[in-house]
């Protein structure tokens, strides 16, 4: 089996050699023709990526958790369109994996679409799909086109595509390694089936996503084609390169404009699955010399017998979530941009498993990326001139994601990931202002909430709450963008079935900036045998979720557990869940905030009172809703008095916590403490 090596999927990530008739055309582009043509291509991503979503049947595609993007003819990416950028790292290995070994049999055809989902071939995880498609020009292949979308049903052991109690690939439903699923421009019969009987708990959503990738994915080539009837084939190869060279040039200038140094970020969860117990979930060293940077990942810990590991492609795409929002977010899309960077993922970890190692839940694992990423570019960044108001906090990165599924109120199967409380997540802070509240899904940057009125209508559910988490930022100078809570009630079916998929209980992966504070970690409620809409009128339930919690003034069984749940049912009427998603870091400290920012957030129901003055230290006058300023100095210059007395010397500090060990009880999938190295191997059969 030609199953590629981590170090082929990496060494596919980097740019392939123009060739001489490459460079040939880009030598003949005229004045214009690249700004003029990198337009025509942004234009017709834009146009493919509208044509995709409003296709999708899936509530993740819908929200805007897709890809659409264009590729030279040796599989590099050139442009795209994205709610998501996680994909961009993943395609080019599909199409390179394709070029490498089908051009002979089954060979590589005009009006061919190709299809993969398989983490081991180049995916993220396998909810994650790819339709590909090469573009032929009179006879001769002069680029791909291609789409991606999660859907959430793979025919798993749990529904909702990423299955929680999954040990081994073997549990995780369709993992597809790129195959040709159609030909002519039609997707064949008998690959629809095939999808159809993987996607039997919701097969309407499985086939229409299929179909919607391999619509975009064709729209992009149809308009490539007229590209090229109207200026021509070189024209087009040679715009496509000179695209991919600005890109390298521009992104080689910025790294080269910053201090050469190693900066670190050490992140951890303390669940994988259900299980609960400590993870070193990304240990990383960045390293910048000249204009390269190297990603170092040696100190993570050893791969266990959870579905939360990573394939090697997959933690490069984590990092590029980060550094395409907020580094190069002025720069092409393409593979040209990673063109610097190097990687350095030890075999054995959770970020480089064995390949019969579940990947399912590689999103998961990958919040220690996610949130490493932003503080070792904050550390590197900080003390450019230039680019220090780029820094910003780490997001949320909770990802807490929550899977429905049954048979809805109108009689239909269905299994899908509710996409509002993922697209919902706070910001982090920054270095002028605070992280925008519930600004979206930090995996899918472009990613879209949808409405209450769209959820209640496509589920048998009942959303009588939807406002924002007061608390749930990271606090901070800048705090970070709060979160959103949401209450689903199981409404016009008898049962509907619940699982949640987490990776913290009492520590929250990203850390703060600079003095700020984390955010909150997130709780799993649920109360049933509520009979919530028949009981609401009488019980005089204000809809207000601090008072809801606090007073417990909903009738029933109230439930406080891990946020990680495996699959359950619920009775109509029943709390399934309090939907939460939570807030961004904090920046800065937060005795450095604005006394008169904090009380608008106070006003605004973002931070509690009792927040402002346990934390920020902030006076407050709740009549008047107004700040006092004198006793909040007073109260301030109190407690930063209160940190030095506090303070030790570090050398003291430092002996004292090397002594320092967790029970083993929460170790056992840690690895050796403190290195993680691995203490035995992991036998999946």
């Amino acid at each position: 089996m030609p199953i590629p090596t981590p170090e082929e999927k990496l060494a596919w990530i980097k740019l392939e050699p123009p060739s001489q008739p490459e460079l040939d055309a880009v030598q003949a582009l005229r004045p214009g023709d690249y700004e003029v043509g990198f337009q025509r291509t942004n234009d017709i991503v834009d146009e493919a990526l509208e044509v995709f979503q409003r296709s999708c049947r899936s509530s993740m595609g819908i929200a805007g958790d897709v890809m659409v993007a264009l590729f030279t003819a040796d599989g590099d990416l050139v442009n795209a369109a994205a709610g998501t950028y996680l994909h961009a790292i993943i395609q080019p290995i599909i199409v390179k994996f394709i070029r490498k070994h089908y051009a002979r049999n089954p060979g590589i055809a005009e009006g061919d679409i190709w299809c993969a989902n398989d983490a081991l071939y180049g995916g993220i995880h396998n909810p994650d799909v790819v339709c590909l498609v090469p573009i032929f020009h009179e006879g001769m292949l002069i680029a791909w086109a291609g789409a991606a979308n999660h859907t959430t049903e793979t025919g798993a052991i749990e529904p909702g595509g990423m299955p929680v109690s999954a040990s081994s690939r073997f549990e995780e439903g369709l993992n597809l390694p790129p195959v040709k699923i159609g030909q002519g421009g039609e997707i064949r019969e008998d690959w629809l089936e095939v999808f159809g009987a993987y996607g039997i708990r919701a097969p309407q959503m499985v086939v229409t996503d299929l179909k919607a990738r391999a619509t975009a994915a064709d729209r992009v080539r149809t308009r490539i084609v007229e590209l090229a009837d109207k200026e021509g084939r070189d024209w087009v190869v040679g715009l496509m390169r000179k695209m991919m060279l600005v890109a390298e040039e521009g992104a080689r200038r910025r790294i080269a404009s910053w201090p050469d140094g190693k900066f670190r970020c050490v992140t951890f969860s303390d669940a994988l699955g259900t299980q609960q117990g400590l993870v070193r979930s990304a240990y990383l060293t960045l390293e910048k010399t000249g204009d390269r940077l190297l990603f170092d990942f040696t100190g993570t810990s050893p791969e266990n017998t959870s579905s939360y590991h990573a394939h090697v492609q997959s933690t490069v795409g984590h990092v590029a979530n980060y550094v395409y929002s907020n580094v190069f977010y002025d720069l092409p899309i393409s593979s040209a941009t990673f063109a610097p960077m190097d990687f350095k993922i030890p075999r054995g970890t959770v970020l480089n498993p064995d390949d019969r190692a579940a990947t399912s839940n590689a999103v998961m694992v990958c919040t220690g990326v996610m949130s490493a990423t932003p503080n070792v570019f904050a550390k590197l960044m900080f003390s450019s001139q230039e680019d220090w108001r780029r820094v910003v906090a780490s997001a949320s990165n909770a990802g807490n994601a929550m899977v429905i599924a049954g048979l809805s109120q109108w009689g239909l199967p269905f299994a899908d990931m509710i996409a509002y409380s993922i697209n919902t997540e706070g910001q982090g802070g920054r270095p002028t202002m605070n992280g925008m509240d519930s600004f979206g899904f930090p995996w899918c940057p472009f990613g879209r909430a949808p409405d209450v009125e769209l959820m209640e209508n496509e589920f048998p559910i009942l959303i009588p709450i939807s406002q924002h988490w007061p608390d749930s930022c990271g606090h901070g100078k800048h705090r970070g963008g709060v979160g959103t809570v949401q209450v689903w009630v199981a409404h016009q079916a008898p049962m509907v079935f619940f699982m949640a998929i987490a990776d913290n209980s009492k520590i929250q992966t990203p850390q703060p900036l600079f003095g700020g504070y984390a955010p909150c970690t997130v709780p799993g409620l649920s109360v049933r045998s509520a009979d919530f809409v028949r009981r609401l009128p009488e019980t005089g339930v204000g809809m207000d979720f601090r008072t809801l919690v606090d007073q417990a003034n909903v009738p029933g069984q109230w439930v406080n557990e891990f946020n990680g749940r495996v699959v359950r049912p619920y009775g109509e009427g029943d709390v399934i869940t309090f939907g939460f998603s939570a807030g961004g870091a904090g920046y800065g400290d937060p005795l450095e905030a604005d006394p008169e920012a904090v009380t608008e957030d106070i006003r605004q129901g973002k931070v509690s009172a009792e927040t402002a003055a346990r934390v920020y230290r902030v006076a407050y006058d709740a009549e008047r809703q107004l700040p006092l300023l004198e006793e909040t100095e007073r109260l301030r210059q109190q407690e930063r008095r209160s940190r030095l007395s506090r303070g030790r010397p570090y050398a003291e500090f430092a002996a004292e916590w090397a002594g320092l060990k967790p029970s083993d009880e929460i170790l056992v999938n840690y690895g050796s403490w403190p290195e993680a190295k691995a203490l035995q191997p992991v036998i999946r059969m």
